[in-house]
């Protein structure tokens, strides 16, 4: 830990429990409490918790709120029309690149609240709060909050199992990619391991106490280890790797995030207009490696002793037993590819992600 590390406010039983810590984006974190594969396996089969209150939450509220999230924004807020709903989208700078990934989620017309990475945090709030001014909203950093991620099978059951009888019915009562506000408690059926739950957002002094009720109902402690593993078998992005503000989100499998084919202006159309008409010619695919090694961030793809693109994550899947990643790649690449470990060319299949949904492998192995 570093002189100037952040901590949450749930350091101090992530110490206790014999986490192993590292710094992640200026945040002391656990990366995993003993084992990350059996981590791993218990968001797969039965349920983990993650305390993800690095993550910043960002409340934005005003009168024009609404007209200035479809600026800010490359996916479009005017599909959210029931409160609580949640829209994932990218916020572009002005060559298309992607600032940001981040969570929107509409709680009343004037009133939506952000939830942001934690190594882009001050550069998104600079970003958000230069971009807010000519609509006269206020940006709000809520830095009283912490946040759990809970996660697997057997979690909603578990989450609810903490809860008073009239909240459980309304948090099981959600749908993927809603929210509810019960009295101090936020919950949202959101989360960035490929398997259902919630993450649930509460204020520091009443995070530990939720921490223990989940632990005593069966929920396993986790690390950012077992984190990053889950969401790469999943095929989800992690921002500085999978896509930067160099990357446009048409070359990076974010496409879908895009609502482009209205009048709608926001930061970023042009450039993203002018590229959809000149052809894009990259695209992300998911690589199984078929020989020996582990896939890692910045190996080369080839085909035919030529480069075609880069590896941009990889790990080894505890779940499918195989080394993965995923790489961008040049548009027209076939099945079948190498990549270079340390001066070997390794054979890999090329698929389209994820690797694992719901427990489930989704490619042929």
């Amino acid at each position: 830990m570093t002189a100037d590390a952040r901590t949450t406010a749930l350091h101090s039983r992530h110490l206790a429990a014999g986490a192993r810590t590292v710094d992640f984006g200026g945040w002391d974190m656990p990366v995993h409490y003993g084992s990350q594969v059996e981590e791993h396996h218990a968001v797969r089969g039965s349920a983990g918790m993650f305390d993800v209150s690095h993550m910043t939450v960002v409340d934005v509220s005003g009168v024009r709120v609404g007209e200035f999230l479809r600026y800010l924004l490359a996916n479009d807020v005017a599909k959210l029309t029931a409160r609580g709903k949640a829209l994932y989208s990218c916020m572009l700078n002005e060559r298309g690149g992607v600032i940001d990934d981040l969570i929107v989620y509409f709680l009343e017309p004037s009133f939506y609240r952000l939830v942001v990475n934690a190594a882009t945090r001050d550069k998104d709030l600079a970003w958000i709060m230069q971009a807010a001014e000519p609509f006269a909203v206020t940006v709000t950093e809520r830095d009283d909050l912490s946040m759990i991620a809970v996660q697997g099978p057997d979690a909603r059951e578990r989450m609810a199992s903490t809860l008073t009888l009239a909240e459980r019915e309304r948090v099981l009562a959600l749908k993927p990619f809603h929210a509810v506000q019960l009295n101090s408690v936020f919950v949202a059926r959101t989360g960035y391991t490929g398997e259902d739950g919630f993450e649930v957002i509460v204020s520091h002094d009443d995070v530990g106490g939720l921490w223990d009720a989940l632990l005593a109902a069966g929920v396993a402690p986790c690390g950012l280890g077992a984190r990053d593993t889950l969401r790469l078998e999943a095929g989800m992005h992690l921002y500085g790797q999978d896509m930067d503000e160099d990357t446009l989100p048409l070359a990076c499998g974010l496409a879908w995030t895009v609502s482009i084919d209205d009048d709608r202006d926001f930061i970023g159309r042009a450039a993203l207009v002018a590229a959809r008409e000149a052809g894009v010619d990259e695209k992300l695919v998911a690589l199984l490696l078929e020989g020996r090694g582990v896939l890692r961030a910045g190996q080369t793809v080839m085909v035919g002793g030529q480069a075609v693109g880069r590896v941009t994550s990889g790990t080894f899947s505890p779940t499918m037993q195989r080394a993965i990643g995923l790489a961008r790649v040049m548009k027209t690449i076939g099945g079948t590819c190498q990549v270079d470990i340390r001066g070997r060319e390794v054979a890999a299949s090329v698929h389209r992600p994820p690797f694992v949904r719901a427990g489930q492998i989704k490619i042929d192995v």
